[in-house]
């Protein structure tokens, strides 16, 4: 007999070849209809899959949503996969898994690319199969069988991809039924029938390598997204049409705050509304910086590349990166541009070997840290093309990067005095957030000693800002540190739910070890710092693409491009409307005029749809009377202010928030 132990510490005796589901009904009824899997010694598996062994042994139902879920959208995709072979005959399968928010399938169909027109046919056939409640039954085959079977029926990625999977690995199918199968790794629920066939969408079809690479076959790539019920389908609906509303490339362009194009891939072009916003936000972190006690440097945008050689980044991150040969290119008709001997260079990916090499400009005493340097320093990373995405991933980016170089008793001070910095700086922008530990990657430099005391100190620091609390979602990720240091995250949630990962802190004794960075420590010997490398926006271009869509581009007074419009609604006004944008660009606030022979409905319309916060409209009687009437964005009506009153109110309102 098997001892299977449950959560409650109860140990039940059973036969082997006894089921998760044997032992839920044995239970009671309520559990053996709630219970769609179960984890055995921790791992996720088939409710229907038999017990082997002596076991801990825990149901999971609908309530465990994140395993709920991950099983759902891993059936949906075999659903798709099954109803696009049953519908377009010859169609090859190759593999599909589930997602954050769903699940996607790459297919090499027969005759033509799938297109948007075919998502409604695909998704009535998936239906059919859920209410069927086929079976879905796992077994374990042999190599040489499954590759003959996947060869027999013309699957050709599936026998490659069978035929290189480790040797020794457990080789898995599951049937839908007893009439299609495919290759899986699992679990999945005990039938079709479990899932919700109103609770989920096949939203886009796009094109995508077999394997990820672009020397292989042009695959046909579903996508679809999958919940446990139609309301949290249609929850998720809302948001995807919330954010499309909120598409910081669609608002950029409307607003005119930049544009991208072909002539330098992942490179902004901004225009001049949207560097207001870029300068707003660069003065307002040099006031933080300064208030807290950092020194900014500007370093060279191209070194050496024995200087990344002799950082570590040639060797981890050389793939990254920009190399440019330093020697004059061939002029010459014939001939390579660049000759073999060429010595090579980089364009910086990062700021911190820079900020070493002023560290190390001169004696350091331990007196002089902890040092913190500033930059905001412009960037360069090889990001295939197709990762590229508006301002969220780019290739020239700029980072509001620093380097703190302290002594050991003075790392968990630094650490929290960063905690409470970014805290008030992502409360000012309106978010909320959580924060994560990065704990040490498989590949990294230094000792376990080393990255136990990082780890330890940064643990300790949270702990020491009052931030280690469920409140703000205290995690910590094995595997997810630099290869250099353990790091803290801070994810940031925005006004529809998303979150966004921004801030970070690394506490690194890589770096100074490998540079040669000391200072004379109190015993007047030779110490290396640590170096605690810190981003609070982490790049310009992502936090302002963020920003675009946290707030709509509807942004606070402070941030707006234009800040105020002085309309017209007769000519007799312009006269006055030039006074008013007069006045107020003194008192300092970003107005301009609209004396177009429009009438005032569409002005107001079009002001509207460009997000100007504050729109002054002035007629005969205004000019007479020195008011205005102000209609704010996203507000019913006007209300009518004196000149006096309206400039006093947009200077109070449009100071930042650290002025106030």
């Amino acid at each position: 007999m098997l001892k299977i132990t449950l959560p409650d510490g109860s140990v039940r005796e059973v036969a082997p070849g006894t089921t998760p589901a044997d032992i839920a009904a044995a239970i009671g009824p309520g559990l053996a209809k709630a219970a769609i899997a179960a984890r055995v010694d921790g791992e996720l598996r088939d409710i229907t899959r038999p017990l082997e062994a002596d076991a801990a042994l825990a149901l999971v139902t609908a309530r465990d949503e994140a395993d709920a879920l991950e099983l759902a959208r891993h059936d949906y995709a075999h659903l798709l996969a099954e109803a696009v072979q049953a519908l377009f005959p010859g169609t090859q399968i190759t593999f599909g898994p589930a997602t954050e928010d769903g699940f996607y399938y790459d297919f090499a169909p027969k005759d033509r690319p799938f297109t948007e027109e075919d998502l409604p046919v695909i998704e009535e056939k998936m239906r059919e199969l859920i209410r069927a409640d086929k079976p879905l039954r796992r077994e374990v085959w042999s190599r040489e069988d499954l590759i003959a079977r996947w060869k027999a029926e013309g699957e050709t990625f599936k026998a490659e991809w069978a035929a290189e999977l480790p040797q020794g690995e457990e080789l898995t199918v599951y049937w839908s039924g007893n009439d299609w199968l495919d290759m899986c790794r699992g679990p999945h629920l005990a039938s079709t029938g479990k899932l919700d066939s109103q609770a989920f969408k096949l939203t886009r079809v796009s094109g995508a390598y077999w394997r990820g690479d672009q020397k292989n076959a042009m695959l046909s790539r579903i996508y679809g997204t999958g919940w446990l019920n139609r309301k949290q389908l249609d929850a998720h609906l809302h948001k995807l049409e919330e954010a499309a509303k909120r598409d910081h490339r669609k608002l950029g362009a409307e607003m005119d705050l930049f544009h991208l194009q072909q002539e330098a891939h992942g490179s902004v072009f901004w225009h001049p509304k949207g560097y207001i916003i870029w300068r707003q936000l660069e003065a307002y972190m040099r006031r933080a910086i300064d208030e807290a006690g950092y020194r900014e440097v500007k370093t060279p945008q191209v070194m050496d590349a024995r200087q990344w050689e002799q950082s570590g980044h040639w060797g981890k991150y050389r793939e990254n990166m920009f190399v440019i040969p330093d020697e004059v290119p061939n002029v010459e008709d014939e001939g390579p541009l660049v000759s073999d001997s060429a010595d090579w260079m980089a364009l910086k990916p990062m700021n911190c070997p820079a900020h070493v090499l002023i560290f190390r400009q001169g004696i350091k005493s331990y007196r002089d840290l902890p040092l913190r340097l500033y930059e905001n320093g412009c960037c360069h990373r090889n990001e295939p093309h197709g990762a590229l995405h508006g301002l969220m991933r780019v290739r020239q980016f700029t980072q509001d990067d620093a380097h703190i170089f302290c002594r050991e008793d003075q790392i968990v001070e630094e650490v929290r005095a960063f905690c409470a910095l970014a805290d008030r700086i992502y409360k000012d922008f309106g978010f909320t957030y959580s924060i994560k530990l990065a704990l040490r990657p498989e590949k990294r430099f230094g000792t376990e000693e080393m990255w136990d005391k990082a780890e330890e100190e940064l643990r300790n620091a949270v702990a020491a800002a009052g931030l280690d609390t469920a409140e703000y979602g205290w995690e910590e990720l094995p595997g997810e540190g630099a290869f250099y240091a353990p790091k803290l995250e801070w994810h940031l949630t925005d006004a529809i739910g998303r979150t966004w990962q921004v801030g970070t802190i690394q506490s690194d004794r890589v770096l100074p070890e490998r540079l040669d960075a000391s200072y004379i420590a109190e015993d007047g010997e030779r110490h290396r710092p640590v170096m605690l490398h810190r981003a609070i926006f982490g790049s310009y271009e992502r936090f302002v693409g963020i920003l675009i869509e946290h707030y709509a581009g509807r942004f606070p007074l402070w941030l707006a491009p234009v800040q105020a419009v002085v309309a017209t609604i007769v000519s007799d006004a312009d006269a006055y409307a030039q006074e008013v944008v007069e006045k107020l660009r003194a008192a300092g606030i970003r107005a301009e005029a609209d004396l177009r022979n429009e009438k005032i409905n569409y002005k107001v319309r079009e002001h509207s749809l460009a997000k100007v916060p504050n729109l002054l409209v002035v007629g005969r009687r205004e000019a007479e009377e020195g008011t205005v009437a102000l209609r704010e964005l996203g507000k019913e009506g006007q209300s009518v202010l004196s000149l006096g009153d309206i400039i006093a109110r947009l200077e109070k309102e449009a100071l930042p928030p650290d002025m106030r």
